[in-house]
């Protein structure tokens, strides 16, 4: 699973995701895109079922772009804690999407393969998603 090698604080605030995404809302690698439409933090578990989901419905076939990455920590307490006494343990990873944001790109597939592929990913997102694609791209070249 991902996670940072080295961050500058061991723990992080819950912190409250607003408004559109700044940068990563082009493709930029692919031809085929999937695209949040809301905003929500993505787990770093979420983001490798769904590349394993999208992996195995294209048969290892094509090149996939993971365009996120989870670099918040979430700590939790253990159950039966009582209140007080600091904060709990970072627990896992998270990446924080706000709407806008291309999550996978795909390349050398065809369009039913990418909508098959990105549609069995969406599943495992907690996020509505949708699939763009590339207008100005030459598709002939870029289906094996």
């Amino acid at each position: 699973m991902l996670s940072p090698k080295k961050t500058k604080y061991r723990k992080a605030f819950k912190g409250v995701i607003s408004g559109d995404a700044k940068g990563g809302t082009t493709l930029n690698f692919g031809i085929f895109g999937l695209k949040a439409l809301e905003p929500d933090r993505v787990d770093a578990r979420q983001i490798e079922a769904a590349r394993k989901a999208i992996n195995r419905h294209l048969r290892r076939t094509g090149k996939l772009w993971i365009r996120i990455f989870p670099d918040i920590p979430v700590s939790r307490k253990p159950a039966d804690v009582r209140m007080g006494s600091g904060k709990g343990a970072p627990e896992f990873w998270v990446c924080r999407v706000k709407p806008g944001r291309v999550l996978f790109e795909l390349d050398g597939v065809t369009a039913e393969q990418a909508y098959g592929a990105f549609e069995r990913a969406a599943a495992k997102l907690p996020i509505k998603t949708k699939v763009i694609r590339r207008l100005d791209a030459d598709y002939g070249a870029h289906i094996s």
